[in-house]
């Protein structure tokens, strides 16, 4: 019987594999107890780049900084085989799984934060690469950032494996979304009334183009609206369109069905594959929220394009601030990303 875990198939690890095992991190190499870089303000370095074949199996990252919001100020990105566009690239505490640039302990199966306070950071997605790999990290702070700690474990192999996606990853906000603060409404009516068919004013997870597999997405929602009265962010309905469509073919229910849950949840919850680590600040919902959904076991596939949205509350009538991280597989050439926000517009609110 197949036993699937937060590592995988254990049915699977006897298999032996004509691979070797390599790692790249910030020990020490004068064998004394510095193990980890510093990466001054405004610059790049580069955490691991090999050549060859192989795959990245596993990341691990810790920082010490004085930079309050350093996790979405630092960049993470990843090359592979060679590309002038990163596949990768996304503020470092998001690419992990929370936004806000908040860390606390969570787990789902490819990515975790974990004790101190969620800052032992975690990924084991799969980075498969044919001839070449760099991981970089760009500290776009005004503090330099004084210690960074990291593995970066992976696999060389004899050739490159056939019939393999490479891995990616985006980050978007929008803050606020279209939409307004219900004042002009009775609270019925603006959170449960209206038609929405076609997605178009609906929050982009992801738009990409080529053939591949969307595997899954964490969201970061503030919600922005100060009342006594009921007041969920959610009743926005997942709309997936593939290749091309006008109408989307995968349809769902609402926010909290998307991502696993029921009936406006308040509790946090993380499994392997959806969790809701930060619930919102009270009862109501007020806040800042992250939820997640991967679709390790139940990947969408794509032959041409795929365009991943939902709406923001239903019919799109809330507006709040939104941002989220999209993982996904394809063949190269991607599409070019937008570029990232520069640094003001990807803080986090002030407020709770």
């Amino acid at each position: 019987m197949s036993l699937s875990g937060l590592g995988g198939d254990l049915s699977g690890l006897p298999v032996l594999r004509d691979a070797k095992r390599r790692r790249f991190s910030s020990y020490d190499r004068t064998g004394g107890n510095k193990d980890f870089i510093t990466v001054p303000a405004g610059e790049t370095a580069t955490i691991a780049e090999m050549k060859g074949a192989g795959t990245v199996k596993h990341i691990w990252v810790t920082i010490r900084t004085r930079d309050e919001y350093h996790l979405r100020k630092i960049v993470l990105r990843a090359y592979w085989d060679g590309e002038e566009n990163p596949s990768v690239e996304v503020p470092i505490g998001d690419f992990f799984g929370i936004g806000h640039a908040i860390s606390k302990n969570y787990v789902s199966a490819p990515l975790q934060m974990s004790p101190e306070d969620g800052k032992g950071f975690n990924c084991w997605f799969p980075m498969p690469y044919s001839k070449s790999a760099k991981i970089t990290v760009e500290n776009q702070g005004n503090w330099d950032c004084e210690s960074f700690y990291y593995y970066v474990d992976y696999e060389k192999h004899k050739k490159p494996q056939e019939g393999l996606g490479m891995f990616h990853a985006t980050w978007h906000r929008e803050n606020p979304t279209g939409g307004d603060n219900g004042d002009e409404w009775d609270n019925p009516t603006w959170l449960f009334r209206g038609e929405n068919l076609d997605g178009k004013e609906n929050y982009v997870i992801l738009e990409a183009e080529g053939k591949g597999h969307y595997v899954g997405c964490n969201m970061n929602v503030h919600n922005l609206r100060s009342t006594q009265r009921f007041n969920w962010y959610g009743e926005g309905d997942d709309m997936i369109f593939i290749d091309g469509e006008k109408i989307p073919s995968i349809n769902g229910t609402g926010t909290e069905d998307f991502y696993g849950m029921s009936w406006c949840p308040t509790q946090e919850y993380c499994a392997p594959y959806h969790g809701l680590p930060l619930p919102g600040s009270d009862k109501n919902w007020n806040g800042k929220i992250t939820w997640y959904r991967y679709h390790i076991l139940d990947p969408i596939y794509f032959e041409k394009s795929i365009k991943v949205t939902i709406e923001h509350g239903h019919a799109n009538k809330r507006s709040d601030d939104y941002s989220s991280t999209a993982y996904w597989y394809q063949t190269e050439p991607h599409k070019k990303f937008k570029p990232l926000p520069p640094v003001q517009e990807r803080l986090p609110r002030e407020k709770p």
